[in-house]
């Protein structure tokens, strides 16, 4: 499902927002009934655009945090254990991590048993989570079972099951996130967990058309929110990139410091490609595209690829480009997620695509697999 709950994946762009006043809260722990001695509790959560990281050391199975948020908002905790010297044991998210919901005022959390079974009281944000919660576990642990499966899978190189367990993991992610998220934000405009629903039902691809409406149908209070107000932007520029939308223009330089401007390279069909040599799934994406281009290189289609590279990280970069054999232009500001080609285009995850047709039009986003190649082999025909 498109979550968007912490800890993200390293591909997922974190959080954006308008600044707002904040709010103190307190947080107080208790974990004196969790059968490990845990010696550092620690919290994170992004308020206001920024990641913050907390830390608190547990006295007699008691822990506490303070801190200032501008509205309600999801966040981890992870216990670190006592242990002997020398020694660091693998954290198992199942029972190490705890998510709740944080919001203005003074919130109670006890661990019941493992530190990530909790109880939550002071925070009306946390019981509609639980709530959520609830409804998608079922969803939860079937993708489990099909994420378990497709690794199997692509251990043998099992091919055709790879594709098959695809379908059915996107077919049962989109139904979850209709039945949880869609259903949740239409029937409770008014819950403090509304936008928090909405974000994670209009993924990080938002669809305007579908999206837009519902947001509007939310109170202004919500709508004024950072995350509403950070929303709404993103929703404006989604309707820009969208299918139909002439592309917009941007000039980067390429591996040698040589401007390039999407502009310039009108005429064919090109794959406008956001990527990272960082990028785990944007690797294993890769043979695919270099694919696609040496079947329909010298029939009207280039690529030109957009990198979330890091700074300082050029010969990452460099050296990704040559391992992976593509052999197209590249550009980079090396600004990791504030590449401004990224942002201009809203790009919250990677990898992400655009099709353009020779005059620049978006004709067709995020094709994966053997989608490009056939989108390809259907404009180049026609």
């Amino acid at each position: 499902m498109k979550r968007i709950f912490l800890p993200v994946a390293a591909v997922v762009l974190t959080a954006t927002g308008a600044f707002a006043q904040a709010t103190p809260f307190t947080l107080n722990g208790d974990v004196t009934k969790v059968g490990a001695p845990v010696e550092w509790v620690f919290l994170t959560y992004v308020a206001n655009g920024q990641r913050i990281n907390d830390s608190a050391k547990v006295a007699q199975g008691k822990y506490s945090f303070t801190g200032n948020i501008p509205e309600p908002m999801q966040a981890s905790i992870r216990a670190r254990y006592k242990e002997a010297p020398g020694t660091r044991g693998m954290i198992n998210r199942k029972r190490d991590v705890a998510m709740l919901f944080l919001e203005p005022g003074t919130i109670a959390i006890a661990s019941v048993d493992s530190f990530a079974n909790v109880t939550v009281t002071g925070s009306k944000a946390d019981i509609e989570f639980r709530k959520l919660q609830a409804l998608e576990k079922p969803y939860s642990e079937k993708l489990d079972k099909l994420y378990t499966r497709y690794a199997e899978a692509r251990k043998n190189k099992d091919e055709a099951a790879m594709k098959s367990l695809e379908k059915i993991i996107d077919s049962t992610d989109s139904d979850a996130n209709e039945r949880i998220y869609a259903s949740y934000v239409k029937k409770n405009p008014n819950s403090p967990l509304a936008l928090f629903a909405l974000q994670n039902w209009a993924g990080y691809d938002i669809d305007p058309v579908k999206v837009e409406p519902v947001f509007n149908s939310l109170p202004a209070a919500a709508r004024n929110l950072p995350s509403g107000k950070s929303l709404a932007e993103k929703i404006a520029v989604a309707k820009k990139t969208g299918v139909g939308q002439l592309a917009m223009d941007f000039t980067q330089n390429d591996t040698s410091g040589a401007p390039v401007t999407l502009s310039s390279l009108r005429g064919k069909y090109l794959l406008v490609d956001f990527w990272a040599s960082w990028c785990g799934p944007c690797r294993a994406e890769n043979p695919n595209v270099v694919k696609a281009y040496e079947q329909y290189k010298d029939k009207g289609f280039s690529i030109l690829s957009v990198s979330l590279d890091q700074p300082n990280a050029k010969e990452k970069w460099l050296k990704a480009i040559h391992d992976d054999g593509l052999r197209w232009t590249h550009v980079s500001d090396l600004q990791f997620w504030n590449n401004a080609v990224a942002k201009l285009y809203g790009i919250q995850a990677i990898p992400q695509n655009l099709l353009l047709d020779p005059q620049g039009k978006i004709i067709a986003k995020n094709l994966r697999g053997d989608a490009l190649t056939q989108k390809l082999s259907e404009v180049l025909t026609n």
